[in-house]
């Protein structure tokens, strides 16, 4: 059975410890924007098709229209961008439209999350970017849900500041530094190339403004019925705590 195309889509460009995860649940609470998961991923590594047990690009592009869809036709992913993760999906894509002249890779792309528009999210304060990314990394806890219906799968058991202060580690701290710009840097290189001027969402205005700053995302992305939708609150509690803030410390006068 064929697969409407959708009416509009949307990519949310991230890395890690960005407030990414706060946000798609946020968007895919409503109801109206899609279902903004890593559709994307292959941790796997055997490559999309086969995680979604398609044969082929076509296929593909049909199971993110039906599955990362919501009923008004609005398809989103959440897409944690690398360089050579970038040159795989697009030639994977490509498959879509065969023979098709396409140097940058737009038009593939464009074959499948049709009428895009791209978010970008990042983080002012990339030192303590790094330290959440590194706590993560320490106690596996990724996410703290409270609620039981969120999408990220079962959380871990929760950690506090004493299990992890001792896994300070300087260098490590500057190797993620390091991973975080250089992650941006590649999306700000696409973007370039595409000639696209993504809309920023900044994790410490959507801390701040919650509320404002989701609504603001919607208008945006020009969300069908988003004027009288409710903003659900976040699905998601804060893992800082003060391990965190003495990594951070530790590493600003080390």
């Amino acid at each position: 059975m064929a697969v409407a195309a959708p009416r509009q889509s949307y990519l949310i460009w991230f890395s890690q410890r960005v407030g990414s995860t706060m946000l798609t649940q946020a968007l895919e609470d409503t109801g109206i924007a899609g279902r903004p998961r890593e559709w994307l991923e292959d941790p796997a590594g055997h490559g999309l098709p086969a995680k979604y047990g398609v044969p082929d690009a076509v296929q593909l592009r049909d199971f993110l229209w039906r599955e990362a869809a919501t009923p008004n036709g609005v398809v989103s992913a959440k897409y944690g961008m690398s360089a050579d993760l970038h040159r795989e999906l697009t030639a994977l894509f490509a498959g879509v439209i065969p023979g098709v002249v396409d140097p940058d890779g737009r038009k593939a792309w464009a074959a499948v999350f049709p009428a895009c528009k791209h978010v970008f999210m990042t983080r002012r304060n990339k030192l303590r970017l790094a330290v959440s990314w590194l706590r993560a990394i320490r106690s596996q806890e990724w996410h703290r849900p409270n609620r039981v219906d969120t999408v990220v799968g079962e959380a871990p058991p929760r950690t506090s500041a004493a299990d992890v202060i001792d896994g300070y580690d300087h260098d490590a701290l500057e190797f993620l530094l390091i991973g975080a710009n250089q992650r941006e840097a590649d999306m700000q290189d696409q973007f370039d190339r595409w000639g696209v001027v993504p809309y920023t969402v900044v994790y410490e205005d959507l801390v701040a403004d919650y509320q404002a700053t989701v609504r603001h995302l919607l208008d945006f992305l020009e969300i069908p019925d988003r004027v009288d939708i409710a903003i659900p609150c976040p699905a998601f509690d804060r893992l800082a705590d003060e391990a965190s803030e003495a990594w951070y410390q530790r590493f600003r006068h080390g």
